[in-house]
């Protein structure tokens, strides 16, 4: 049987999802994060499913969505949208050392995963975090500096005023360029990654994910199995059972 827990770790509203024959075991830990507008309970699914191959996987709450909620409309949250993914960051260590402390984790089998904004999250995570040992991002990006630069014309060409000078521009830029993957490849450390994405999306542009993607190929030379990213040519903004499917099977190989 598999049970779903609700938890509070430090103030982070979670979800538990365990075989109930492992609950009390140290077992493999997956933690995924969900999508911008999104909410923990929406992701149950891949929970199932990894937990259904003997992982413990976690689902937290995001900052100002679900449970944590502050009533901000899409334009607002838009404009926290990076503090939203800094702090996501931070708190997965938070969760991760909960499970450590608890010894109920293999801290040698540890996943990282997300969709979306909890893929961007994803990717920022591995320039911070050597304990990742596999992560999935499903239509995330790297390319923080460049996401924010897109982000920020487009809010500007649907009429949106952005509460930036250019000068607290440049400070964002700067303060996210430690997370961005894409300038500090080499912190990948050939661990391994799976992309999922859709050629058609309109919300994380697909084309920067992919080329990423092609210029990391030659770090994966000595195992390319490690290294797999999957187009699917008529999916927009939303994973495909083949990209669930997927993940479940590379947690499965790599922890």
């Amino acid at each position: 049987m598999i049970i779903v827990e609700k938890l509070h770790i430090e103030n982070i509203p979670a979800l538990h999802i365990v075989k109930q024959s492992l609950q009390d075991t140290k077992t493999p830990f997956v933690i995924f994060v969900h999508g911008f507008t999104s909410a923990k309970e929406n992701n149950l699914h891949y929970a199932y499913y990894l937990a259904e191959k003997g992982m413990r996987v976690i689902l937290p709450e995001a900052l100002y969505h679900g449970e944590r909620s502050e009533s901000y409309d899409t334009k607002e949250l838009s404009l926290n949208f990076w503090k939203i993914v800094l702090n996501e960051i931070k708190e997965v260590n938070i969760i991760k050392e909960y499970f450590e402390h608890k010894q109920l984790i293999d801290s040698e089998r540890i996943g990282l995963a997300g969709t979306s904004m909890g893929g961007i999250t994803t990717l920022g995570a591995l320039t911070q975090y050597e304990w990742i040992k596999a992560a999935v991002s499903l239509m995330g990006s790297p390319c923080y500096t460049t996401l924010l630069k897109e982000q920020l014309y487009s809010l500007q060409q649907s009429g949106v005023e952005v509460p930036l000078s250019n000068d607290e521009i440049e400070e964002q830029l700067t303060h996210l360029q430690p997370f961005d993957l894409s300038l500090q490849k080499e912190k990948l450390q050939n661990r391994p990654l799976l992309f999922w994405h859709g050629e058609r999306d309109n919300v994380v542009p697909f084309a920067p994910t992919y080329q990423f993607y092609k210029e990391i190929i030659p770090m994966y030379e000595a195992q390319p199995e490690k290294l797999r990213f999957i187009a699917d040519p008529l999916a927009d903004h939303k994973v495909s059972r083949e990209g669930t499917l997927a993940l479940v099977d590379w947690f499965e190989r790599y922890l």
